[in-house]
């Protein structure tokens, strides 16, 4: 059985983990006017995590992040799927998008767009799919 005890390693992930994961959800919402902001965000996320299973150990993991990963890919599927449909309603074409400016009481003006969601639904795909894999090789040994 795998037990991480390198105190280096632990350290920095902690640093990393949080980079890697505040740069992942910047591309989720930065990227949504450009293609891959979700499926790149996903994999960032999906980084993160595997170095924090490296750094941890799957049991501390297993706890602190209680995550099924495997149902987040079909989660993810139908968030994109029930968006790229949700156009037919307005007879537009499929994956057609559109926006509208929204007041945060806190942020204030922002622009909305429903690109924003499919690129969600993707980046829970990504995310779940490639966990999923990592996770199933790692515990085949």
């Amino acid at each position: 059985m795998y037990k991480p005890n390198d105190l280096i390693l632990r350290t920095m992930t902690s640093l990393i983990a949080f980079i890697l994961l505040g740069f992942s959800i910047y591309l989720l919402f930065a990227g949504h006017n450009s293609p891959g902001g979700g499926f790149i965000g996903g994999l960032m996320t999906s980084a993160a995590i595997v170095l924090m299973y490296m750094a941890y150990g799957s049991n501390i993991m297993k706890k602190v992040l209680p995550v099924n990963f495997l149902k987040m890919a079909p989660l993810g599927l139908l968030i994109a799927a029930v968006t790229g449909v949700g156009s037919f309603l307005f007879k537009q074409p499929f994956l057609s998008h559109t926006f509208a400016e929204v007041h945060i009481p806190v942020i204030g003006e922002m622009e909305l767009a429903t690109a924003t969601i499919f690129d969600f639904g993707v980046y829970l795909t990504v995310l779940g799919v490639t966990i999923t894999i990592i996770l199933t090789i790692a515990d085949d040994r």
